[in-house]
C-alpha cells in the first residue's frame, strides 16, 4: 500500500458512507496486569447508536493516520504464519460465530505471556471498501459507481482505558458535601496503542500477503507485536533508514559538504519519489546512491567506496533503502542548521540559497532571498557585502 491508498481508506471511513460497509464490530474487555478475557460483544454496526459509530470511525481514522514506515509499517507475513491463516478464516467467514471465534484467537496471541499495564478494549471490525475503477466524470453517463473495486478487511483497534474521576460535590437539595466517583471505566478512543489493518490493497488488488501494522509512536514499532501476534517480518523504520543513508553519505564525500550538493542530493531522490508516487516505492542500493551521488556533484565518487560503506554499515551490500524514508519533508522546513547564536529552519529546495562564508574574518551563514528581511515587524536595511 502506498500514501494514496490509505489515504483513499481513510477519507471513506465515515457514517452513512455507500463506499464504506462495515458489518459487525467485536470489542475485547482485558482487565490490567491479567491476560484472561473479562468480557466480550459482537454486534452489528449499524445496531450502535450513531454517535457511538461516530466515536469508532474517529479512532479508525486516527488509527491509520502517519507517515509510511514510521507509524504505519507494511508487513509481509513469514511464511506458515498462524495469524495470516487466522484473519483470512476470519475474513471469509459467513456467521459470527466462526467471525468471533477467529478474533478471540487473535487476542489470545496478544495476551500470551503479556499482561497489559491498564485495562484496555480490543476493537476488531470485519468491512468492505468498494473503490471506484474510474475517476469522477460529470459528463460521462455511466456513473464512477457502476464499475468497482471490492476490498474486504478486517481492522483491529486496541485502546486504553482511563481511570474514572474521584470528585467532591454539593448536592444543592441536601445541602450537604458529597464524594462521588463514577466506577465505569472510560475507553480512550482518541489515542489508539496500537492496531492493524489485513489484507493490504494497491491497484485494485487485495494482497493477504501483508498486513498494514500501525506503531504507538513514530519510529518505534513493537517488534514483539510484530514478530508473535502478526508473525509478520522484521521492519526497518524512515528513521533507521535516513541514518544509514547519512553515515554512507560520511563515508563517501567526507564530513563536510556544500549545501548545494546536500540540496542536489535530496532533489534527486525526491524526483524519484515523486515520479513513482502511484507505483511501488523506489528503494536505492549503493548503484542507485553512487548514481545520484555523481549527479549530485560528485564526480569523483568511487562506486567501490559506496559498496564498501553499504556493507560496512549495514553487514548487506544488497541493502535496499527506501527513497521516501532518506528525503527530509521536501516542501517544509524539515532540515536545522544550528549554531549558537540562532537555530535556522528550511526546507530541502531551499538548501541551495544558504552558504557559509568569511565575512571580515569570521564565519557567517548567508541565506539569499528575494525580498527584504524582517525582525519583529521591522524591515532590515541591506548592507553592501564586505563593507
Amino acid at each position: 500500500m502506498n500514501k494514496k491508498d490509505i489515504a483513499g481508506l481513510r477519507r471513506q471511513l465515515k457514517v452513512d458512507n455507500d463506499l464504506l460497509k462495515i458489518s459487525d464490530i467485536f470489542n475485547v474487555y482485558i482487565m490490567k496486569e491479567t491476560t484472561d478475557i473479562y468480557h466480550y460483544q459482537s454486534q452489528p454496526f449499524e445496531m450502535l447508536d450513531r454517535d457511538q459509530q461516530e466515536l469508532f470511525i474517529k479512532n479508525f481514522k486516527k488509527l491509520l493516520t502517519g507517515q509510511l514506515n514510521e507509524k504505519l509499517f507494511e508487513l509481509k507475513f513469514k511464511r506458515e504464519a498462524d495469524s495470516q491463516l487466522i484473519l483470512h478464516k476470519g475474513l471469509l467467514s459467513d456467521g459470527v460465530e466462526d467471525w468471533m471465534n477467529q478474533m478471540l484467537l487473535m487476542t489470545e496471541k496478544m495476551l500470551k505471556d503479556n499482561p497489559y499495564e491498564k485495562d484496555v478494549v480490543i476493537t476488531f471490525i470485519k468491512a468492505e471498501y468498494l473503490k471506484p475503477m474510474k475517476k469522477r466524470n460529470d459528463e460521462a453517463e455511466e456513473s464512477e459507481r457502476d464499475a468497482v473495486y471490492s476490498h474486504p478487511f478486517i481492522l483491529c483497534s486496541i485502546n486504553k482505558t482511563q481511570e474514572s474521576k474521584k470528585e467532591l460535590v454539593f448536592d444543592y437539595v441536601e445541602k450537604e458535601f458529597k464524594y462521588n466517583i463514577d466506577v465505569d471505566s472510560v475507553i480512550d478512543l482518541d489515542t489508539p496503542m496500537t492496531g492493524f489493518l489485513f489484507p493490504c490493497f494497491s491497484n485494485g488488488a487485495s494482497d493477504v500477503n501483508h498486513v498494514l501494522y500501525s506503531s504507538k509512536k513514530a519510529n518505534e514499532p513493537d517488534h514483539r507485536f510484530i514478530d508473535e501476534v502478526l508473525n509478520s517480518e522484521h521492519t526497518i523504520t524512515a528513521k533507521e533508514d535516513k541514518e544509514v543513508f547519512e553515515e554512507v553519505m560520511r563515508d563517501v564525500m567526507g564530513d563536510h559538504l556544500n549545501p548545494s550538493t546536500l540540496a542536489n542530493v535530496y532533489r534527486e531522490i525526491n524526483t524519484m519519489v515523486e515520479e513513482n508516487e502511484e507505483d511501488e516505492e523506489p528503494k536505492l542500493d549503493y548503484k542507485h546512491v553512487e548514481r545520484v551521488f555523481k549527479q549530485s556533484g560528485g564526480e569523483q565518487v568511487d562506486s567501490e567506496k559506496v559498496k564498501a560503506a553499504f556493507e560496512r554499515i549495514t553487514d548487506n551490500e544488497s541493502y535496499e533503502l527506501k527513497a521516501s524514508s532518506v528525503v527530509p519533508k521536501y516542501k517544509s522546513k524539515s532540515i536545522k542548521i544550528q549554531t549558537k547564536v540562532a537555530n535556522i529552519s528550511i526546507s530541502p529546495q531551499d538548501l541551495e540559497y544558504v552558504r557559509q562564508v568569511n565575512y571580515k574574518g569570521k564565519r557567517c551563514i548567508m541565506i539569499e532571498i528575494e525580498e527584504d528581511a524582517e525582525i519583529e515587524g521591522f524591515k532590515m536595511l541591506p548592507e553592501a557585502f564586505g563593507e
